[in-house]
């Protein structure tokens, strides 16, 4: 298969903000398709899934509905919507074709790999020319991203983590919620609190998806054990508080991680410019530190901030990580592992 022939792709879910991010991504990144099948449950089938330069040529495309469709005429599949569209299709889908999932479906499964393209690529090449890819979700991608040079110049010991997480990771729905509320109490009025079980507008809330029996969200839970697996460290120590906050795209991190040698701050500086799909803040930059509302809105990178020494612990490190959660973490990861595959596959 050549990427120069044009593929046969597929977008599942693409009526999800990531489904039409990951949309958006291919155009951006000019990706050759010589077909490209917009694909949702019967609730969206019908809409059109256009921009301006498809609505000047006449080719826009329209929602079909996946359960209809016939994935041996795909060389590559983006599931980008709910667990249970992936639950339902995936499989039988990775018969045929290439499909990279973007749910929580099947990033637990030993068997399937689990990645992040700016830092375990080499995953991949358990892959042939189809099957299952899962990719991670968009807190551990960020965190990962940054983590990973950091463990290669000093050997990482242990982090310390708490995520402050765009509602829109939870959908278009609580999106809406956010905006709704926020209208409601500047006028005057109160507060819904149906997304999240509670206000969430001008509000934080400590739990980010189901609390389980021993008091760890399944965001928490998740988080460490996919880092875990992308980072290849099956024992790191790594300490998770998740937290939702009235922001609609851009998740952000604070970091304090340990390691096994000395570096300094300089050095931790240099390895993280020198990384892939980073974006080192310094202080004295225009800048000064990475912010949601501003670098997030630049999807290409994970950017860090707010770089300085532990003042409590030798060997150690504070930071500050803001990525868009939507566009660079998952639509971008997802367009980088098929350029991965297509490339290889050249």
């Amino acid at each position: 298969m050549s990427e120069g022939t044009g593929l046969r792709i597929a977008v599942v879910g693409v009526s999800s903000l990531i489904g039409e991010a990951v949309i958006d991504e291919l155009r951006a990144r000019k990706m050759a398709f010589a077909e490209l099948h917009a694909l949702d449950d019967e609730r969206n089938v019908g809409r059109p899934v256009a921009d301006e330069e498809d609505a000047v040529s006449a080719k826009t495309p329209v929602v079909s509905d996946v359960a209809a469709f016939d994935f041996s005429r795909v060389d590559l599949a983006f599931f980008c919507g709910r667990s249970a569209l992936s639950e339902r299709y995936a499989e039988a889908a990775a018969a045929h074709a290439w499909v990279i999932d973007g749910s929580a479906a099947f990033r637990t499964r030993a068997n399937v790999p689990l990645v992040a393209a700016d830092v375990n690529p080499a995953a991949l090449d358990l892959v042939g020319a189809r099957g299952l890819i899962a990719l991670p979700g968009s807190a551990s991608v960020a965190l990962a991203t940054v983590l990973a040079p950091l463990h290669a110049l000093a050997g990482l010991e242990r982090a310390e983590v708490a995520t402050y997480q765009a509602v829109s990771g939870s959908g278009r729905v609580a999106m809406d919620e956010l905006a709704g509320e926020t209208v409601a109490m500047l006028s005057g009025k109160k507060a819904r609190g149906r997304a999240f079980g509670r206000q969430i507008a001008f509000n934080v809330i400590p739990q980010v998806d189901t609390l389980e029996a021993d008091g760890v969200s399944r965001e928490e839970r998740r988080l460490w054990e996919e880092c875990r697996r992308v980072l290849g460290m099956p024992r790191l120590a790594i300490n998770v508080t998740a937290v939702r906050v009235p922001v609609f795209f851009g998740h952000s991190l604070a970091v304090h991680a340990s390691f096994e040698r000395p570096l300094s701050v300089a050095d931790a500086a240099a390895v993280l410019h020198r990384g892939t799909g980073l974006c080192v803040i310094e202080a004295d930059s225009a800048a000064e530190f990475p912010t949601p509302a501003t670098l997030a809105m630049a999807p290409n990178k994970v950017y860090v901030g707010r770089l300085r020494a532990d003042l409590t612990r030798d060997r150690a490190l504070n930071f500050w990580v803001v990525a868009d959660n939507v566009r660079k973490c998952a639509a971008h990861n997802a367009v980088s592992v098929a350029h991965i595959l297509v490339n290889r596959a050249q």
